[in-house]
């Protein structure tokens, strides 16, 4: 899918049954420079009237709707018809595991709709954050099918042995929940541990993580303060907690804050890349893979001229080219790499020595 051209607004279709929810975000993005909302449904019938006749670049999706719910309107719209499209599901259980599967069948972007439709105010930022990413987004379609991963390989196809200083440091964003899923899965044992920051609300961080570890021979799970880090773990920031780690003893435990979010972001990728002690760079490995924006790009830029291997996914494989496009321009990332390879490109880094300070691109 092309580009959106920026010389004209964005035009969003809403879909959501509560009339009073469609209203604000009506006012929210209209009021938005760039953004224009050309259409309003009460469920997916009205929507896909409204399709050929409001021809939009983004639509918004509620997940819970009668008639016809929102999972399956998205398979249909997917198949049919592919566009971006920002998912708000409720904060509930359900609600969360509805908007991961959202994702994985091709949504850019999900939100937490408000339990109370006049809580609306502090959905409206993220809300309209989510559109612009989602206008210059590459939609994925017809995700396929992965096997369950299979037990651990003998012996002799393992990593070498780790030293308890390296560690693998990860950050995403707009289409990073099935980039992560991709890197993670292709995985074997013998990993040193991997941090993850994913931008994500809060709702929605744990399913996700659950996620994960359904479909990998590591374990996955969502991050708690002061946990150890450890061989052949996935940690997983918490939506709304910034995420580092510091060296306690002979390994790494993790720290969750709620400080200031930093690229309106909180987690955000450059708050756990700052946290590494310069001494511990050289043995970290550290990438940014999809998304909007810049976060990630000077703490890569740090960790790089620390001694830490460095990357960022390449552009064809993207859904946004924003956080890979600063790493890589800003001198952070070491190389560009294809996500299918990602997975291969880190076993190799865990068998490199220590990194080395280095100031060019590779």
């Amino acid at each position: 899918m092309p580009l959106l051209n920026s010389n004209r607004a964005i035009r969003v279709l809403v879909v959501d049954d509560s009339a009073v929810v469609r209203r604000m975000i009506d006012d929210h993005l209209n009021a938005a420079e760039g953004i224009e909302v050309v259409g309003k449904a009460a469920d997916p019938y009205e929507a896909r009237d409204l399709l050929p006749k409001v021809k939009p670049d983004v639509m918004t999706l509620d997940m819970e709707m009668p008639r016809m719910d929102g999972l399956t309107f998205l398979r249909l719209l997917m198949e049919h018809r592919p566009m971006p499209v920002v998912v708000l599901s409720s904060l509930t259980q359900k609600g969360s595991h509805l908007g991961i599967e959202a994702l994985r069948i091709g949504a850019v972007e999900v939100l937490g709709k408000p339990g109370n439709a006049y809580s609306f105010d502090d959905l409206g930022p993220a809300l309209e954050r989510s559109v612009r990413a989602a206008a210059c987004a590459r939609v994925v379609t017809n995700p396929v099918a992965r096997p369950q991963p299979s037990p651990p390989p003998p012996a002799e196809g393992r990593l070498v042995e780790q030293d308890n200083r390296r560690l693998i440091l990860l950050g995403a964003s707009t289409g990073g929940t099935e980039a992560l899923r991709e890197v993670i899965q292709d995985l074997r044992p013998g990993m040193p541990p991997i941090v993850v920051v994913q931008h994500i609300p809060a709702a929605f961080s744990a399913a996700f993580a659950d996620r994960l570890n359904d479909r990998s021979a590591l374990t996955v799970r969502e991050a708690t303060d002061g946990e150890l880090c450890l061989p052949d773990t996935v940690l997983i920031a918490p939506g709304n907690r910034h995420l580092t780690v510091k060296w306690a003893g002979n390994r790494y435990r993790t720290q969750l804050s709620d400080g200031p979010q930093v690229w309106h972001q909180r987690p955000a990728v450059d708050v756990l890349f700052r946290s590494i002690p310069p001494k511990c760079a050289p043995w970290m490995i550290a990438g940014v893979l999809t998304g909007m924006g810049k976060d990630g790009a000077q703490g890569l830029v740090g960790l790089r001229e620390q001694g830490a291997r460095t990357f960022a996914q390449d552009e064809a494989t993207c859904v946004v080219y924003g956080m890979p496009r600063e790493a890589w321009e800003q001198g952070g990332a070491a190389a560009q790499v294809p996500l299918p390879k990602i997975a291969s490109h880190l076993n190799k880094l865990c068998n490199l020595p220590a990194g080395q300070p280095s100031y060019a691109h590779a």
